[in-house]
């Protein structure tokens, strides 16, 4: 059965990954993103159906979501970059806490809400060398993560309060098309696609869980379609990836040489080494499987 959905930072990276699917299965979609990060580009709603928005606004928020009057609503409004977070802590704290405030407070006046989903992050867990699960201790070490670890205790206190079921998911990393942050992936696709064969990076050592923004919106929809009360669950692709291994995946599908160079602007003063997901726990929910690797990402982002 379709659904009426609302999506917040739905012309985000992300977002627009999700929405495209859900379009494909026929549910209507309405969209709040203020566009700071999204692209109006990037999804294919009307514009009675996009709000150009931001969850800080209190009363736009409620005005906007107790209009629509969804079914199911996806938080993902967010800053997540983790160096503009730190840079700017209260404006990163404010918007991803207080706006989630705003946004589950007009979601309480909801008649027909069935479902809420709320994208956290890996950023939540402390610095591990193995694959974290659900069950490892929380102990955020940035800005960003104490924000979304905040998010969930908020998600739950949601739940608790309305009996609404809901999701959270902690995103590993992310990539695909319409990467709007200057993550590694798209700091290496940019520069490929302009022709460079000796290419600018930071850190070279850390190692991550990189999984397809179209892997990550199939989990999200089966577990906004499951039985589900209240879980959360890690969204990764349970492979870690180092800097050189993402390098070689683009020379795979360049049939050239590329060449690195750090430079000392892009360096972070302290970074992890390892952040990998267990998502035993997600697969044996909902049967979800990863089905885009590393060298089929890359494939998608290079201009040929």
């Amino acid at each position: 059965m379709n659904k009426k959905i609302v999506v917040t930072g739905g012309a985000g990276f992300i977002g627009s990954a999700i929405i495209k699917h859900l379009k494909s299965e026929g549910h209507e979609i309405f969209v709040i993103d203020n566009l700071s990060f999204g692209n109006r580009n990037f999804i294919d709603v009307g514009d009675d159906h996009f709000f150009n928005e931001d969850i800080l606004d209190r009363e736009k928020m409620e005005s906007v979501i107790t209009t629509v009057d969804p079914e199911w609503v996806i938080h993902l409004a967010a800053i997540h970059f983790i160096p503009y977070c730190n840079e700017h802590p209260f404006e990163a704290a404010n918007i991803n806490i207080q706006g989630t405030i705003n946004v589950y407070d007009a979601c309480k006046k909801l008649p027909n809400l069935e479902r809420l989903f709320f994208a956290s992050t890996a950023a939540v867990y402390p610095i591990c060398d193995d694959a974290v699960s659900e069950e490892h201790r929380l102990c955020p070490l940035d800005v960003y993560g104490l924000s979304k670890l905040t998010g969930e205790r908020l998600s739950r206190e949601f739940h608790l309060e309305t009996g609404v079921p809901t999701i959270i998911c902690r995103f590993f990393n992310a990539f695909g098309p319409n990467e709007t942050n200057p993550h590694l992936i798209p700091e290496i696709q940019q520069q490929i696609n302009s022709g460079k064969r000796t290419i600018q990076l930071g850190n070279l050592e850390p190692k991550r869980d990189f999984i397809h923004t179209y892997d990550m919106a199939r989990a999200v929809i089966s577990l906004l379609k499951s039985d589900i009360q209240f879980d959360v669950f890690n969204l990764g692709r349970g492979i870690e990836y180092s800097v050189r291994e993402i390098v070689e995946a683009f020379e795979r599908e360049l049939g050239e040489e590329i060449s690195i160079e750090q430079d000392p602007d892009r360096m972070r003063k302290t970074d992890r080494m390892h952040l990998l997901a267990n998502v035993s726990k997600l697969k044996s929910a909902i049967g979800w499987e990863p089905e885009w690797n590393i060298d089929q990402g890359v494939k998608t982002l290079i201009d040929k």
